[in-house]
């Protein structure tokens, strides 16, 4: 699935890497624990997340994640924008809660991006 579909289905405001909406991903994850992201997150996975904070960016960087949709209604800092247009991360934000966003890209094909590890 396309990022720019995520956005529609979610409907979420990108906040960086409008110009990679094109990427491709195949799973989704949604978590608050970045040690859980790190520990069994898979390839070509969007993350989800109420968490606010640095770590989140350098985690998604670490794992090759390349997008973040913040749930909650939550806005990323300053910092973590400017960090994510670095790393060509997309960031989105939608008003929705992590229940039902991971609900909605489940139902639109995408599978859990928890697994057995990298």
């Amino acid at each position: 699935m396309k990022l720019l579909d995520i956005s529609k289905l979610l409907n979420a405001r990108v906040l960086t890497g409008s110009n990679l909406l094109d990427y491709e991903v195949t799973s989704a994850c949604g978590s608050d624990l970045m040690s859980d992201v790190m520990a069994y997150v898979t390839e070509n996975v969007v993350m989800l997340t109420g968490l606010i904070n640095l770590q989140v960016i350098r985690t998604a960087e670490m794992m090759d994640i390349k997008a973040v949709i913040f749930v909650r209604g939550k806005q990323p800092l300053e910092n973590m924008v400017e960090l994510a247009r670095e790393k060509n991360i997309v960031i989105m934000a939608t008003s929705l809660t992590m229940f039902p966003a991971c609900g909605i890209l489940y139902e639109a094909g995408l599978k859990g991006g928890l697994g057995t590890g990298r």
